[in-house]
């Protein structure tokens, strides 16, 4: 998740980090299938992602001693897909979310723009494809191996000490490049008739979940390991014969 400022000093750099840098993990083994979702709990409010109304939005930020030869990025998933069971208390609800990893992309001048300062530079298309393309190659979501990110929930609380007050929080597993890890992210959520909406933001470090940030030179360049995650996810009431269908199915 990383490209670099093209200038002849940067391209010297690559020359270098050839040398230097951390094989990338090869790919080996069969390609997973594509992620089925699994059935909702009976009972209940089932609700259907919206991908057209839904994101998921990473910022990735530059760091090393040559930091300068790096951009920071915004990196952005509309093509949500998945379901929220909603019961009567938040406790006794949950939900499963998958992400294909094929669709993200980077650096949208939009979403650029709205994140401010820390990402007013422009960045050129060979070094969004760049940063696209290492991303989804075998040394970090090995997306040819791994189409699909999944997120399911283990827990929810009404807040972090269990009361009634304060924010919601979620206890997820998540399934990146085949490795399962689990995470706790806060959310806000709001219900109105016919329509359900979770968003928030939180820290996470690649690490965590798995993956390793990038890094050459012995670190001069690198990506950090802590990204900020930004989501929301919008959902709506379905009926579908007594079995979920992924969207487009």
């Amino acid at each position: 998740m990383f490209s670099f400022k093209y200038c002849p000093v940067a391209v010297l750099v690559l020359l270098l980090a050839a040398c230097g840098a951390a094989p990338p993990r090869q790919a080996a083994g069969p390609r997973e299938a594509p992620a089925q979702a699994p059935q909702p709990p009976r009972g209940g409010a089932l609700y259907r992602i919206d991908p057209a109304q839904s994101e998921l939005r990473l910022l990735v930020y530059r760091s090393g001693t040559m930091a300068r030869l790096g951009h920071n990025h915004v990196i952005v998933n509309r093509s949500l897909d998945g379901w929220v069971a909603v019961a009567a208390s938040i406790a006794a609800s949950s939900f499963w979310l998958k992400i294909p990893a094929a669709a993200f992309a980077v650096d949208e001048a939009g979403a650029r723009a709205e994140e401010g300062a820390d990402f007013a530079a422009v960045v050129a298309e060979d070094a969004k494809s760049a940063t696209l393309r290492n991303m989804l190659g075998a040394a970090l979501l090995d997306a040819d191996r791994f189409p699909d990110i999944t997120v399911r929930s283990l827990e929810l609380h009404e807040s972090v000490d269990g009361s009634a007050a304060g924010t919601p929080v979620a206890l997820l597993r998540i399934r990146v490049a085949g490795r399962d890890s689990t995470l706790s992210v806060p959310f806000s959520l709001e219900r109105t008739a016919g329509r359900l909406s979770a968003t928030g933001e939180t820290g996470l470090r690649q690490s965590a979940i798995g993956l390793r940030p990038f890094s050459v030179m012995h670190g001069a360049i690198q990506v950090q390991d802590e990204l900020r995650l930004k989501f929301r996810i919008v959902a709506f009431p379905f009926q579908a014969a007594g079995k979920y269908f992924c969207a487009g199915k």
